[in-house]
């Protein structure tokens, strides 16, 4: 078994509410009211902006070449790439970057990228990875599950450009590396620090709830 597994399995209860959450299932059957989405969309965008700081944190908290790299890697692959994506699927939705600017941060986007933030800084690289664990791994997890779906529809659904991108194949392999990282930094950590990334991991997923919850309901 993974560790990312034990993970998992460390809260199960949570990850479950998280990766089959209402705003999920609605994304997949497109009847998610596009409001609740726009709202979403406009978070996330400041969430990845403080994403963005942590995975800085991941080349500082490194101790050797190659985990300094994959934590550069990290950032300009959002700096780079992702954010800039996020930002033209967002005039897709009316949004301009003016706006997303000018955005607020809710309440749930303030206490998810802090915690992670706050982790990074306390913590260890396994516990940083562990902090940022919910968000990869469980897109990637919803992704592969609405694509099995009997409610999920793709055809004339306006979320299913979100949904193939978090199932289809390169978000799912770049998934694969973080989980093989997991598995090294965390073979051989004393239980009582175990305890501790896998508390931190619950409570990142936890977080990960409360962030749909706001989508959702269009929370503040």
């Amino acid at each position: 078994m993974s560790f990312f597994e034990q993970l998992k399995q460390s809260c199960a209860t949570d990850w479950q509410a998280y990766t089959r959450h209402e705003f999920v299932r609605e994304l997949g059957a497109g009847t998610l009211p596009a409001e609740s989405f726009k709202h979403y969309l406009k978070q996330d965008y400041l969430f990845l902006i403080q994403f963005t700081r942590a995975w800085a944190l991941a080349v500082y908290k490194s101790d050797n070449f190659a985990d300094m790299r994959y934590g550069q890697a990290g950032i300009n692959a959002l700096l780079d790439l992702e954010i800039g994506l996020h930002i033209d699927y967002c005039r897709q939705w009316g949004i301009s970057e003016e706006q997303l600017q000018q955005e607020n941060e809710a309440s749930a986007c303030v206490a998810y990228t802090r915690f992670v933030l706050d982790r990074g800084l306390s913590g260890d690289l396994a516990e940083l990875h562990a902090a940022l664990a919910p968000c990869m791994m469980g897109y990637a997890e919803i992704g592969s599950w609405l694509m099995q779906q009997p409610f999920t529809k793709l055809e004339g659904n306006p979320y299913r450009n979100w949904i193939e991108m978090y199932a289809g194949q390169a978000f799912q392999d770049a998934i694969k590396v973080e989980k093989e990282l997991l598995d090294r930094l965390c073979a051989d950590l004393p239980d009582t620090w175990l305890n501790r990334v896998k508390k931190t991991f619950g409570t990142a997923t936890r977080m990960e709830v409360a962030f749909w919850d706001m989508g959702l309901q269009r929370l503040m």
